[in-house]
């Protein structure tokens, strides 16, 4: 297994590019399933979750080509794909469970293994199932897996999802473009990776309205049509290198990072003291000293993103001062701070509250990421430590992170793999 070894003590400078959203790129690769022919999709990150996407794919009889040089995935759909998602790929990436709404609305019949992936709590179908059966699908589990049928179409109906789930709203957004019909999901995700896909599926030729708020109106259409489409830019890994860049008392520019997408991320680096300048091409992140720490509760976009939990808790575990960070979404995320405990860092966890007292400085230990996330906020920790930091498990960092080590590498830090 690969370990990340990192020397702290250096301030990140220069420049990094950021590439295409993880938590967008699958989604639209599922998309492509509407549309038989080919559909290109460009600014697409070299992770692993692609390879094991593409491979789900074609599985079910596509024909996929990555060009990683590129960017860019090309999707070649036929007329009749199979329709059952296997085990082996689906438990290494909850995100293949955005196969399930393509598959049923456009094949009638759908079988899906229950999805693995990250350790960061429980993440229940429920929402999923509900809505799928609101447009009339049978919904059953068997053996371990989804079994969705709907041999005679699916229909609009009114969605209200109890909670704003990102994957739920996929789903039943993705099944709804070829229902008969007009659907409604109400209170649904908002985050620009929804925005993102819906922007696809309307070049596709989807009847979508309420792009970008809760309320989304889809009037189902006969076929969809094969396109290219460039993937948002990854807002995540854009606040991972914001934050390390803050970390390390350093001076970063994030070219491509879309800064109206990182409001509040943004908005409590600058609360920490840090100095944020947003251009049209990227986002420029200086510090000058140690930062103040920042309270931070996770909630779904636009509020604070779960997945720079992590790194802000790192940030705060170096910071002046006393924080609070409030868990509303995965409980159990805050497993990484018993690594980040191994470094020196003082955090205590009462149920899905964390809270961090500054230290003036981390001492280097061996530690595990347990997670995507997780494995970025070691590495960031370790950047900042005494010493030399080994993390291992670093396959997970592969997971979300497009060439993680060679960018650090060109900030300045004393990283290997």
């Amino acid at each position: 297994m690969s370990v990340i070894q990192v020397t702290g003590g250096v301030p990140l400078r220069g420049e990094v590019r950021v590439t295409g959203a993880k938590n967008s790129v699958l989604k639209l690769m599922a998309a492509a399933i509407l549309a038989p022919g080919r559909t290109t999709i460009t600014r697409v990150p070299e992770i692993l979750d692609v390879t094991i996407m593409s491979e789900l794919l074609r599985r079910l009889g596509c024909t996929v080509e990555h060009d990683i040089e590129a960017e860019t995935v090309t999707i070649d759909v036929p007329v009749e794909i199979e329709h059952r998602a296997d085990y082996d790929l689906v438990r290494q990436m909850r995100a293949s469970i955005c196969v399930l709404g393509p598959l049923v609305t456009r094949m009638g019949a759908a079988d899906v293994a229950m999805p693995g992936g990250d350790a960061i709590g429980s993440r229940g179908l429920d929402f999923h199932v509900q809505g799928l059966r609101k447009l009339g699908a049978t919904v059953e589990s068997d053996h371990g897996y989804i079994v969705a049928q709907a041999p005679n179409g699916l229909h609009g109906a009114s969605v209200y999802l109890d909670f704003p789930s990102v994957g739920a709203t996929e789903t039943v957004l993705m099944a709804a473009v070829l229902a008969k019909g007009v659907t409604v999901i109400d209170n649904a995700a908002r985050e620009p990776e929804i925005v993102d896909i819906c922007e696809m599926l309307i070049k596709m030729g989807a009847n979508i309205s309420g792009v970008g708020t809760s309320t989304l109106e889809i009037t189902g259409v006969e076929s969809l049509s094969p396109v290219t489409h460039a993937t948002v830019p990854d807002r995540i890994v854009a606040g991972t290198w914001a934050v390390a860049a803050v970390m390390t008392q350093g001076d970063v520019f994030i070219r491509d990072a879309v800064g109206a997408h990182m409001d509040l991320p943004l908005s409590k680096l600058s609360d920490a003291g840090a100095d944020i300048e947003i251009a049209f091409d990227g986002i420029r992140v200086s510090m000058d000293r140690r930062p103040t720490a920042v309270d931070v509760v996770t909630l779904p976009y636009p509020g604070f993103p779960t997945d720079l939990q992590p790194q802000f808790i790192a940030m705060n575990a170096i910071a002046d001062g006393v924080a609070m960070v409030t868990e509303n979404l995965f409980e159990a995320r805050f497993r990484f701070v018993q690594e980040l405990a191994r470094l020196g860092a003082s955090v205590r966890t009462d149920g899905h509250h964390a809270l961090i007292k500054g230290v003036e400085k981390l001492s280097s230990a061996p530690v595990e990421a347990t997670d995507i996330r997780a494995g970025a906020g070691l590495v960031l920790a370790g950047l900042v430590a005494d010493g030399t930091t080994m993390v291992h498990g670093v396959d997970h960092i592969d997971r979300g992170y497009c060439h993680f080590v060679p960018q650090l590498q060109s900030l300045g830090a004393i990283i290997s793999r």
